[in-house]
C-alpha cells in the first residue's frame, strides 16, 4: 500500500464517524493540514467537521462573529473542525502506519533530510515535502467527492474546507481546487471581495 492509498483507505473511514442523518446540521468536512512540531517531515491531516448549531451558538452570543466568519473560519471552528475525529498521516502516535509509508516514500524520492545537513538542502527538500502533502490533500477531497465517499457517509454532498493555520492565504486557493463550484460558492465569496478590493 502507498502512502496516498492510506490516507484515501483512512480518510473514508473517518467519515463514518461523523454524526450522520439531517439532524447533525454538519454542513462542512474539515481538513486542517499541520504537521508534528511544525517539521515538514511529519505532515499530518486532521479530520473533521462543524455542525449548523455551532455556528447558530456563535451568532447568538452578544459580540458575535459575521455570519461567514461563524460559518467558515477555522478562527471560530469548534474542536470536532480543529482537532477533528482523526489525524493521519506522519505521525507516529495517531497513525503509525502512515507515519511508516510516508517516511519510506520521502526517503525512496530523496526528499528526506537530516538536521545536520547543510540549510539550503532542508529548505528545499522542506518546500518540496509540504507542497507534495497539500497536493495531497487536495487529491484526495476531490476523491471523496468523485468517489460518492460524502454522499455515501453523510447523505449529501458538502463542501470539503482544506486549511493550514501557517498559511492562511492557502486557504481559498485549496478549497477551491478540492471542491465543485457549487458546493464552495458560499465559502469562496469572501476572496471574491477581498479580490475585487484588491484590484
Amino acid at each position: 500500500m502507498t502512502f496516498r492509498q492510506h490516507m484515501r483507505q483512512q480518510a473514508a473511514s473517518a467519515l463514518s464517524e461523523f454524526p450522520t442523518g439531517p439532524e447533525s446540521g454538519l454542513y462542512t468536512v474539515t481538513f486542517r493540514i499541520d504537521s508534528v512540531d511544525q517539521d515538514p517531515r511529519f505532515p499530518y491531516l486532521a479530520l473533521g467537521y462543524n455542525t449548523e448549531a455551532e455556528v447558530a451558538r456563535l451568532l447568538a452570543e452578544p459580540s458575535s462573529p459575521e455570519p461567514w466568519e461563524a460559518r467558515w473560519s477555522y478562527a471560530y471552528f469548534p474542536p470536532s473542525g480543529l482537532e477533528g475525529v482523526r489525524v493521519i498521516g506522519h505521525d507516529e502516535q495517531a497513525d503509525p502506519r502512515g507515519a511508516e509509508l510516508h517516511g519510506q516514500e520521502a526517503r525512496a524520492a530523496g526528499l528526506w533530510f537530516e538536521d545536520d545537513e547543510p540549510e539550503h538542502v532542508r529548505d528545499e527538500r522542506a518546500e518540496r515535502l509540504d507542497a507534495q502533502f497539500h497536493e495531497l490533500c487536495v487529491d484526495l477531497a476531490r476523491q471523496l467527492h468523485t468517489d460518492g465517499d460524502l454522499v455515501r457517509a453523510l447523505g449529501r454532498p458538502l463542501p470539503v474546507i482544506l486549511y493550514d493555520m501557517f498559511d492562511p492565504d492557502a486557504m481559498f486557493a485549496l478549497t477551491r481546487a478540492a471542491n465543485p463550484p457549487e458546493l464552495v460558492a458560499d465559502f469562496l465569496s469572501a476572496d471574491d471581495v477581498s479580490a475585487d478590493c484588491a484590484g
